[in-house]
């Protein structure tokens, strides 16, 4: 098994912590440019990660891979409440990525853009649900829902992109994962 991805695409880092007690290879890409970006258009279409190859099948998409994986694993599907808790982290997580994005390519990015404040938006309202589900017990397992909240506040932080403030369960359920062995050996900050 072969993962391709970067280290620090919070996508990528919830298959490497759900895949870190299987043996596969990590191949980490510069994404952007050069030989990476040859590698993944090589082997994703869709030029995005993770990317997963198993005896010669490829997976796009860590919501699909993840799928692969409990079906390859024979581990227990996920139940509809959390698929519902992945598509809210999802999509706060795409919306962080495309801010991110615009920020990294120099684009400014004002709150009165309609494409901006849709993203504040859900951010907003994602970050708020998913506290109160936190503070509510939703969150205490260590199942991959749990695995995708945190990588998502995780690179959050680490990238300095949302304050957090207000947001104390889930900052709390950071701290309460920072120090377990996948979590630290997938830590994007080397």
């Amino acid at each position: 098994m072969k993962l391709y991805g970067s280290v620090t695409s919070p996508y990528v880092r919830r298959i490497r912590i759900v895949l870190s007690a299987t043996e596969h290879e990590f191949i980490n890409l510069n994404i952007f440019e050069g030989e990476g970006r040859d590698i993944l258009a090589s082997k994703n279409p869709t030029l995005k990660v993770p990317c997963l190859e198993d005896d010669g099948q490829l997976i796009f998409d860590s919501r699909v891979i993840h799928s692969y994986l409990l079906a390859k694993l024979d581990l227990p599907p996920l139940s509809w409440d959390q698929e519902n808790q992945l598509t809210m982290i999802d999509g706060a997580n795409d919306s962080f990525v495309q801010l991110f994005m615009l920020k990294r390519s120099d684009i400014e990015a004002t709150n009165d853009q309609l494409f901006v404040r849709l993203q504040k938006e859900r951010i907003a309202s994602t970050l708020g649900l998913l506290n109160e589900m936190v503070s509510a017990g939703e969150f205490d397992g260590w199942g991959y829902p749990s695995v995708a909240l945190f990588t998502l506040i995780d690179w959050v932080e680490f990238r300095e992109l949302h304050p957090l403030s207000g947001l104390d369960a889930l900052k709390a359920f950071r701290e309460q994962h920072i120090d377990r062995i996948e979590v630290t050996a997938t830590d994007p900050r080397g």
